[in-house]
């Protein structure tokens, strides 16, 4: 090791503790564009600073969850989300011995694609723009193009793969990520969502811990933080020393339980969508709107457009707006200000 060289430390330190599962930070395919190795970080490493680093990932903040711009502050954002992804993430690979630095990366770069408004807002651009839009394709498409004005952040090809294929509703089979670092963002996804969507839902009133099937509550849990450590447990036990990351079958079927749960009482028909349709009506008329006058966007985004056509343009405007600055947007384009007349003094 080259004195001073820490990068060369860690990547010694993979190979004499990592499982022989894991991805090993040396063995990468690299980036579309190589550059020098940081002598201080690994590949991953970098990789999972400059996405903490992007104004996308800023932006994260201020986009919904479930709930459409909740005044109380201890609903989960997009954020939030996003750091409990990484963190069940990271505590699944350590457990594993898999590579925590690829996990975590692509754990935060996972959702960076996301709409304003959540999942409406993903409806809109289907029905808007393209039938086959989909928030992991965006934020692939951030990391690769969208970000630093069409440069991308040039990460790694192995986070880049763990972030378009974090999705799916299933946890059996077909995982779709190379790694089985990127297997785990999909698990940790899941495993996330469902219970803190479930925790927001009872801060709500929508539910209380009592509505969750008896049946579910007994083999995953009766509170949120046993019902994630069931969860994790049961990935851990079941994936330690294997090559493949898995739960077991009875984990595994009630996990998918409880998510049918979340959809039937929170996610369709309830207080939490109450403002859903106001959301989709915005989103779609500011489509349409910068559709017909594509001017008015970023000068970016004008670039995009001659390069891919004005319906990509505005949908890579859109899509990376924060719920507050759609609605000033809206409201700057469609909703007149009050005319004060201007003193003289």
């Amino acid at each position: 090791m080259g004195g001073g060289n820490v990068r060369d430390m860690f990547l010694e330190r993979e190979h004499s503790f990592l499982s022989q599962y894991a991805f090993l930070t040396e063995n990468t395919r690299g980036r579309d564009n190589p550059y020098t190795p940081c002598v201080n970080r690994t590949e991953f490493q970098r990789d999972r600073d400059r996405i903490i680093h992007s104004k996308a990932f800023r932006r994260l903040m201020h986009k919904t969850q479930v709930f459409i711009l909740p005044k109380d502050e201890h609903y989960r954002t997009r954020m939030t989300h996003t750091l409990e992804v990484a963190q069940i993430g990271r505590i699944i690979c350590r457990a594993l011995r898999l590579n925590e630095d690829l996990c975590e990366a692509a754990a935060l770069g996972h959702d960076l694609g996301h709409t304003p408004f959540g999942h409406a807002g993903e409806d809109v651009m289907r029905q808007c723009f393209d039938p086959s839009f989909a928030h992991y394709k965006q934020s692939l498409r951030v990391v690769e193009f969208l970000e630093h004005n069409g440069e991308g952040l040039n990460l790694t090809w192995e986070v880049r793969d763990g972030i378009v294929h974090h999705s799916g509703g299933d946890l059996r089979g077909g995982h779709g990520a190379s790694t089985l670092e990127g297997v785990v963002v999909k698990f940790a996804d899941k495993i996330a969502y469902i219970n803190h969507d479930i925790d927001d839902a009872i801060r709500a009133g929508i539910l209380s811990n009592d509505d969750i099937p008896k049946e579910l509550r007994k083999t995953l849990g009766d509170t949120h933080s046993g019902r994630i450590n069931t969860m994790v447990t049961d990935v851990i036990d079941s994936s330690t020393d294997s090559p493949v990351v898995k739960m077991s079958d009875g984990i595994c079927e009630a996990t998918m339980e409880l998510r049918k749960f979340l959809f039937e009482r929170v996610y369709i028909d309830s207080a939490a969508k109450s403002e859903e349709y106001k959301a989709k009506e915005l989103l779609a008329r500011l489509y349409d709107h910068f559709y017909n006058h594509p001017e008015q966007m970023p000068a970016f985004y004008l670039q995009v457009a001659d390069g891919e056509g004005v319906g990509r343009a505005v949908c890579d405007y859109i899509s990376s707006m924060t719920d507050r600055y759609a609605i000033d947007k809206y409201k700057e384009l469609f909703i007149p200000e009050v005319w004060q007349r201007v003193s003289d003094l």
